[in-house]
């Protein structure tokens, strides 16, 4: 899976935009609620040493997302080839996972609806089915 296959899925799925707040760094874009701007995935090039791959080139870098689940998800996603704590994310709550790694494709998919029902705004006093 490449960055511009899941922006697809965004724009496809709930007509949102990747947004790049950062001016440093402009590889690194959102995918945010339009109701409330908050965060449900980010992408963005990081170092592959930053999660121990070994690499051919000095400061390779690899695209990430990360993406919100529960706790007991993150410990079991944790398991898999191409899943890491998630990187400058509560770990907790958040995991990394290799775009164009072996991860499947409809696994990122279905991860990040959960991350979008995960973080989306709740009526007062409503559970959701992701609590």
């Amino acid at each position: 899976m490449t960055r511009d296959t899941l922006f697809d899925f965004a724009r496809k799925r709930w007509s949102i935009e990747p947004d790049c707040p950062f001016a440093d760094y402009p590889e690194a874009a959102v995918l945010r609620h339009q109701d409330t701007g908050k965060w449900f995935a980010i992408v963005m090039p990081v170092k592959a040493e930053k999660f121990g791959m070994p690499v051919q080139e000095r400061n390779a870098e690899l695209d990430i997302v990360n993406l919100k689940c529960q706790p007991p998800l993150v410990t079991l996603l944790l398991e898999k080839e191409g899943v890491f704590p998630a990187y400058h994310m509560n770990r907790k709550h958040w995991v990394s996972i290799l775009l164009g790694g072996a991860f499947p494709e409809e696994e990122i998919f279905e991860l990040l609806e959960l991350s979008f029902r995960l973080t989306e705004k709740r009526k007062k006093g409503k559970k959701t089915a992701a609590d």
